[in-house]
């Protein structure tokens, strides 16, 4: 997609509570995209935009996105249950009423926090490419990720084999990572850090019961990042809750799949 699809979406930018950035496309009722991993707590510029425009696109046919980042400025030792709190405070503040939320991979962790702590605020759940809590490749992944983007080396490449669930392909991207990071760096690396510890500690193992959104969780069936197991139990474990695994697709690739805004369109459409 490039800047002539992107100018005809009419993309709008603001800040929600706590400094939060977003930016918003589409028309209809709102559905809150809660981001997956960025380097910055900030809205996505270039590629990065065209790419997560190109996800949300076809869901802007139907619903006013809103793709809400995190918020810049995280100090070490926040939590995860902290971070939702501020995204409850922002929703409440812009909505003012329950709205659907589309978690995808870190975001789905976010989301997931924000139904059990705070369900006043969902009115329906999507949760894509994220489960109850990391698998180890993606927690040592991002751990080593934040680790050296702290100590200002090159980063990208350690989160390769959470990404591709081919050693082959894990290691052919290593290296692309390894060349591209220069241009990718995190601005603030402690506010990454700072994130990343958050969701490391992250685990609803015993909440999923709590949560009472209706929830869709969607998964690839080779997602480097989470497994099956992963995806299954997280759907077992919410008492109102439907699982869609896609054949063959990866972390990213389930998002990308052709069925993907289909089926969360007709699930944030079924009746109370």
């Amino acid at each position: 997609m490039g800047k002539t699809e992107r100018a005809e979406l009419e993309v709008a930018e603001g800040v929600l509570e706590h400094g939060m950035p977003y930016f918003a496309i589409g028309a209809g009722r709102p559905l809150v995209f809660l981001r997956w991993f960025t380097p910055d707590h900030a809205n996505p510029r270039g590629w990065m935009l065209d790419s997560e425009i190109k996800v949300l696109a076809p869901l802007a046919r139907n619903f006013r996105v809103y793709a809400v980042g995190r918020a810049p400025g995280m100090t070490e030792g926040i939590t995860m249950g902290e971070i939702a709190a501020q995204h409850a405070d922002a929703l409440r503040v812009e909505f003012g009423e329950p709205v659907d939320v589309l978690g995808i991979s870190s975001g789905g962790s976010i989301a997931l926090q924000l139904a059990a702590d705070h369900p006043e605020a969902l009115r329906r759940l999507v949760l894509a490419s994220s489960g109850y809590r990391l698998d180890p490749v993606a927690k040592e992944g991002q751990m080593r990720y934040a680790e050296a983007a702290l100590r200002g080396r090159r980063a990208m490449h350690h989160m390769a084999f959470a990404a591709f669930a081919s050693p082959v392909a894990a290691r052919v991207a290593a290296v692309a990572m390894w060349l591209f990071d220069p241009l990718a760096r995190p601005r603030n690396p402690a506010d990454t850090h700072a994130f990343i510890r958050a969701e490391d500690g992250f685990d609803l193992t015993d909440r999923l019961g709590e949560i009472q959104a209706p929830t869709l969780v969607i998964g690839g069936e080779r997602d480097a990042g989470y497994s099956i197991a992963n995806f299954r139990r997280t759907a077992d474990g919410i008492p109102d809750s439907q699982l869609i695994i896609y054949p063959g697709a990866s972390h990213m690739g389930a998002i990308k799949h052709q069925r993907f805004a289909i089926d969360v369109t007709n699930f944030l459409n079924q009746p109370d």
